[in-house]
């Protein structure tokens, strides 16, 4: 088998794949506006497992970074 033909088979997709419902740049002005994914290790994940409680965290410590510098 060709060099041209593996790489034409290895881009076939799946028959069992089946996309005739997607949309075709669905989440395209979401991600040029930016994305900001951030992936937590297991221990932080552990004690903050969803995105509000990751936020409410966030913002104290902002909160208490910006008392430390009003005080000083």
């Amino acid at each position: 088998m060709s060099q041209q033909a593996r790489s034409r088979k290895a881009d076939e997709v799946r028959p069992e794949y089946d996309f005739s419902g997607g949309v075709w740049g669905k989440h395209h002005l979401a991600y040029k506006a930016g994305t900001n994914v951030v992936v937590p290790e297991d221990d932080v994940a552990e004690a903050f497992p969803d995105s509000p409680s990751v936020n409410r965290a966030l913002r104290l410590l902002m909160e208490l970074a910006k008392n430390q510098v009003s005080s000083t």
